[in-house]
């Protein structure tokens, strides 16, 4: 089984109507391998943060699952999904859909070497997201792909459950919004996991958050644990 994680501020059925992911999920629906396991109504006050909902995917998830951890705005074009995971999961041990081939100090994004946002050197990055409001949207190509990588960008990141389990490999729930994926990927390193890009088609109805106040304050907290 392949379980797509996300949460959603939506009701469920303005999930499967409206969000990009609801829609794919539902195009992709003669797929059974594939299902949705949605934290719908994610907004308010008690708003939880995506590690939180992720991990608690990450203790319910049957151990041969194979759990993709994305956001609701994402369009999965890909109608081979599963079998570009199965055969992505032989290779790496995460999987991702563009990625960073290093880590370098201060480094605020996997994409970025420093605070202003300057793209890193292309012979560094791997992968391809397409972006834009409808699905099949303007591609972005970062470079060569399959790579094996340092940093893989949050927005799709696929992993199988017995990995997570035997690694005791979890999400960093004091990061809610925000660099999340950059510890992830640094503490899957540190367990000596294989992580890289696989030629997966997806569009991202967003451009990221970078330098609003919750993610400065996250920044804050990331880079004091990896001060090192």
């Amino acid at each position: 089984m392949i379980e797509i994680v996300a949460a959603s501020p939506k009701s469920e059925h303005q999930f499967y109507a409206a969000a990009p992911l609801g829609i794919s999920l539902r195009r992709l629906a003669a797929d059974k391998r594939i299902a949705g396991r949605i934290c719908f109504g994610n907004t308010g006050a008690k708003k939880d943060g995506l590690p939180a909902i992720f991990n608690r995917q990450i203790a319910a998830a049957g151990r041969e699952a194979i759990i993709v951890f994305t956001h609701d705005d994402v369009w999965l074009d890909d109608c081979f999904l599963a079998d570009r995971l199965v055969e992505a999961l032989k290779h790496f041990d995460v999987v991702g859909v563009a990625g960073n081939r290093r880590i370098l100090p201060h480094q605020p994004a996997w994409a970025f070497v420093d605070e202003k946002f300057t793209w890193d050197e292309p012979k560094h990055l791997s992968g391809a997201v397409a972006h834009g409001a409808n699905a099949g949207g303007a591609i972005s190509h970062f470079g060569p792909t399959p790579a094996r990588c340092e940093l893989l960008d949050g927005v799709f990141l696929a992993v199988k459950a017995s990995v997570l389990a035997k690694h005791t490999l979890r999400f960093n729930e004091r990061l809610r919004f925000h660099f999340y994926d950059m510890d992830f990927c640094r503490e899957a390193k540190r367990r000596g996991l294989r992580l890289g890009t696989w030629p997966i088609a997806i569009t991202h109805a967003s451009g990221g958050a970078f330098g609003s106040a919750q993610w400065s304050k996250e920044r804050r907290v990331y880079f004091k644990k990896w001060k090192s």
